[in-house]
């Protein structure tokens, strides 16, 4: 299992609906970040993998909200990977606020797709070895 944690993401008035609480569809933004900056820290970029003619489009995402985030809150996103890629990719989520507080928690599961031709395939070689090491007992 993988854990990485995103923090000072900050809630900007255009995250907010007129109450000043995120709107509901901005976690999906805040989920990309945290898996995006997940994969940087394991030394990969979605660019490289991308230009590996490897696509990884969301295939499903779940979310469940706690506590609002509201306008100026400072998150945190805990991104974890809880088990090895294969022909899918399964991010987790827990967002907090700036006082430590869980606000929401979510799942997104990513497939693999080749761009040349649209079709399934394995994760590729270089994700798979950024993220073994952490699952080897």
């Amino acid at each position: 299992m993988i854990t990485h944690d995103v923090t000072n993401i900050r809630v900007r008035y255009y995250d907010t609906d007129q109450m000043g609480i995120v709107y509901y569809g901005n976690y999906a933004r805040f989920y990309e970040i945290g898996r995006v900056e997940m994969l940087r820290h394991l030394g990969l970029a979605y660019k490289e993998v991308e230009d590996g003619g490897v696509s990884m489009p969301v295939y499903d995402l779940n979310s469940r909200f706690i506590r609002p985030a509201k306008y100026d809150d400072l998150l945190t996103v805990r991104v974890t990977i809880p088990q090895l890629p294969k022909t899918r990719l399964m991010f987790t989520y827990e967002i907090f606020n700036q006082a430590g507080q869980l606000l929401n928690t979510g799942q997104t599961t990513l497939v693999f797709v080749r761009t040349d031709t649209g079709r399934p395939c394995a994760a590729p070689a270089e994700l798979v070895d950024a993220t073994k090491p952490f699952f080897e007992t």
